[in-house]
């Protein structure tokens, strides 16, 4: 066989490889995205109560409210205590479940976790949803700009990362002892790949997928699930409740379709606009990082607040 031929070989092996590899990721989408809506997991298989942080808006409240809607008693978990009052009586009036409330700031550091730790104990915790996160004022904001960064660096890692981590630890051998148990780890797209002037948001969310991906090879064969969901926009606090459309999902709608992928992926965008949307992105993940190395002046936004 000539040069010719060899280099012909190659190229039809590249192409065929390529055309597997799309139809592999086309019947991916399908099964999580159109399937689950038809055959769904029954959530209530992992145990009698879901615990939910950040649990009193936006995509917490969501999760929280279709997870009593199909059969799971709650946990709350918020920095409000009127809040998770208000919360708390919605599930129990609209779903008949049965709920439990626990005050705590996830910003604090590890001080809070012996006293959540001490009011889950001895509770058939099923399913975990670690929600709560926050990002800081002036998203599109230098590392060393960032306002009261001392402060404000702390309390970003504390709620996005060691939340995750200490909630994790608390629930997880609980569900290793039954073999059963499932935990949802809420990042963001942003955490899929590098998006200058959102390092540190950034950053946290790349820690919760891998942390995420690893927990779910460790623990699989043990009966645990470990799945990171990594939303675009939803209209919630921290996105400024912005309009819902064909790309931004309501939380509710989101929760339900994110809800759907369980066992069908351990890393999902939610929602089939969303899905599409990051393969876009990542189309152009470089073409927006030049552009925004270009941007003289990064622009200000409002103070964003807690997921919760």
């Amino acid at each position: 066989m000539d040069l010719t031929g060899g280099l012909a070989v190659v190229g039809a092996i590249s192409v065929g490889l390529i055309l597997l590899k799309l139809l592999w990721t086309c019947w991916c989408g399908f099964t999580t995205f159109f399937l689950s809506e038809i055959w769904r997991v029954d959530l209530k298989k992992y145990g009698r109560w879901a615990v939910v942080t950040g649990a009193t808006s936006g995509i917490g409240r969501a999760y929280a409210k279709e997870l009593a809607r199909r059969g799971l008693d709650i946990v709350l978990i918020s920095r409000s205590n009127e809040k998770l009052q208000t919360v708390a009586e919605e599930i129990e009036t609209q779903y008949g479940r049965r709920t439990l409330t626990i005050q705590a700031d996830f910003t604090g550091g590890g001080s809070i976790y012996p006293a959540i730790e001490e009011a889950l104990r001895g509770m058939d915790i099923g399913i975990l949803v670690n929600n709560v996160g926050m990002t800081y004022s002036g998203c599109f904001t230098l590392f060393l700009d960032i306002p009261n960064s001392e402060l404000k660096i702390s309390q970003v890692v504390n709620c996005n990362i060691l939340s995750v981590t200490q909630m994790t630890r608390i629930v997880l051998p609980d569900m290793v002892k039954r073999g059963s148990g499932l935990i949802i780890n809420i990042g963001s797209a942003i955490g899929a790949r590098p998006y200058p002037f959102l390092s540190l948001y950034c950053a946290t969310k790349v820690f919760v997928r891998y942390l995420s991906q690893c927990l779910d090879s460790e623990y699989k064969s043990k009966g645990i699930t470990v799945q990171c969901v990594a939303p675009l926009l939803v209209s919630t606090n921290m996105t400024f409740n912005c309009k819902v459309n064909c790309m931004v999902k309501s939380a509710s709608d989101f929760a339900r379709e994110a809800l759907n992928t369980v066992g069908y992926t351990n890393y999902t965008n939610g929602c089939v606009s969303h899905g599409l949307q990051s393969i876009v992105l990542t189309l152009g993940s470089g073409w927006v990082r030049r552009l925004a190395y270009l941007m003289k002046k990064p622009r200000e936004v409002p103070e964003a607040l807690h997921k919760d």
